[in-house]
């Protein structure tokens, strides 16, 4: 594996070693230039009518609507020097020009100038600072006491990181494979998703090129789109979209087989997509599963120069599973690393520490609303959330609720520093018999984008578990401390 992962670093190191040569240079520097593509780092608003048609590359499109207001973040326009530039359509940078851009952007700025690759990366390195303790009475298996938590120190994780590949097919066309090159749970390289995404017509009918401007196709095995806050959280090797350390404490991540299909006209969004409903294929056991279904509808509105606005709301529903993981498919890990875990536990086989898995993988129907508000560098995004269902061997349904908000500020020239606080409860039943159990997390942070592609941010966080029975290792459970982490993404 060592030897595959050297490989591949000298692969990426060649492919990308010759890129800031064309990203650096400007349309006056080199006459041989593309204007279009290296001017996508800088643009705005105001220019997305502008560049959202180019007669010599594309058919006539309308000007895009006010639900993408942010495709290339303006905050990192300032600093174009130092980033990749984007070659390939209807994408998310992966660098600080990725922040509030959610779903992939329809209108982007980019010309298509036949097929074309574009290689990213990006790794994470943490020093961790916490403390854990318990109140639950011992429970002594073969002479190991199960609910002693493991001793654990100040120091270093083990840096995680990720592999982009991104490649244009045609017009509109692209498809997408992102891997995790080293993971906290996975002690190998794999892939997280590999997708097609279609945002224009294959085929030169004009009534499919026309309903296009307005369709985006997305099939393959992906993250599925369920609410906002996977927009902003980390995935694994990449912390560059999320203001904090951790993710949320039901943290609803997963990637499945299907498809999502979207209608986008100026400022809503439409969404419904099926999927298998589990984290990988599989056509055994066809009696103990259904699909699942999902929907999203919002809206996204910049109003006026420093205002945006965002409300959108999100359901998933699946009736029979042998295993879905809505909220259990970061098979990343937590980045708070072993807190709350016992004397026998490990980083690999115990790599979601500090979250709540409710179980629900039978029957699940979750719900979630997430207003979004950006008023010049001030952020507020919310979380309000409910799932119920029940594992494969229970005959009654439980609910969790989830609670989450934070703000962010973002300050001084291109929103290079911020500081932000958060406030998530997720409160539930583990198990019919149980009690109701809480969860409780602060989390206050502070960050600096040194260039728009590498990042250094810290956090201070406290964790309560309220509710737990006396057995349970969590009973009266409390972690506390800091998390310093450096994040490169290209």
């Amino acid at each position: 594996m060592r030897t595959t992962s050297h490989v591949l670093a000298t692969v990426l190191a060649a492919t990308i070693g010759a890129a800031p040569a064309v990203a650096q240079q400007s349309p006056a520097d080199s006459p041989s230039a593309k204007p279009t593509r290296v001017a996508v780092a800088a643009v705005d608003t105001t220019a997305h009518a502008a560049l959202a048609k180019d007669s010599t590359t594309e058919a006539a499109k309308p000007a895009p609507s006010s639900f993408d207001p942010t495709v290339i973040n303006p905050a990192a326009a300032g600093r174009a020097a130092t980033q990749q530039a984007i070659v390939v359509q209807h994408i998310r940078p992966v660098d600080q020009r990725g922040i509030n851009v959610f779903e992939p952007p329809k209108f982007d700025g980019s010309s298509y100038d036949g097929f074309a690759l574009q290689w990213g990366a990006a790794f994470t390195q943490q020093f961790q600072g916490l403390d854990h303790r318990n109140t639950a009475a011992p429970n002594v298996v073969a002479g190991t006491n199960q609910n002693q938590l493991i001793r654990i120190g100040h120091g270093f994780n083990n840096a995680v990181a990720n592999l982009y590949l991104d490649a244009q097919l045609a017009r509109g066309i692209r498809v997408s494979l992102t891997s995790y090159m080293s993971a906290r749970h996975h002690q190998e390289m794999w892939v997280k998703d590999g997708y097609l995404l279609i945002d224009d017509s294959p085929l030169p009918w004009e009534l499919l090129q026309s309903l296009m401007t307005f369709v985006t196709v997305k099939a393959g095995h992906f993250e599925i789109n369920y609410g906002d806050a996977h927009f902003r959280r980390t995935d694994n090797g990449n912390a560059m979209y999320n203001p904090f350390v951790g993710n949320l404490i039901m943290d609803a991540f997963t990637t499945e087989v299907g498809g999502e299909v979207y209608l986008r006209i100026p400022g809503v969004m439409l969404m419904g997509g099926i999927t298998n409903g589990e984290v990988r294929g599989t056509i055994q056991n066809p009696q103990k599963r259904s699909p699942a279904l999902l929907g999203k509808a919002g809206f996204d509105r910049q109003v006026g120069q420093d205002l945006r606005v965002r409300l959108t709301g999100s359901i998933y529903s699946k009736r029979h599973s042998a295993n879905n993981t809505l909220y259990s498919g970061d098979r990343a890990g937590s980045r708070y690393y072993d807190v709350m875990e016992n004397v026998a536990s490990s980083e690999k086989d115990q790599a979601w520490s500090g979250a709540i898995q409710p179980k629900l993988s039978d029957k699940i129907t979750a719900m979630v609303v997430n207003p979004f508000v950006k008023f010049r560098g001030l952020e507020l995004f919310g979380n309000v959330e409910r799932a119920k269902g029940r594992s494969g061997t229970e005959a009654l349904d439980r609910t969790w609720n989830q609670l989450a908000g934070d703000v962010v500020y973002r300050f001084l020239p291109a929103e290079q520093v911020w500081v932000g606080a958060r406030y998530n409860t997720a409160k539930g039943k583990l198990a019919v018999t149980d009690p109701n159990e809480k969860v409780t997390r602060s989390q206050a942070s502070a960050g600096w984008f040194i260039t728009p592609g590498v990042m250094l941010k810290g956090e201070y966080v406290i964790q309560h578990y309220d509710g737990f029975r006396q057995t349970d290792i969590r009973n009266g459970g409390k972690f506390e401390g800091f998390v310093v982490e450096g994040v490169v993404a290209f």
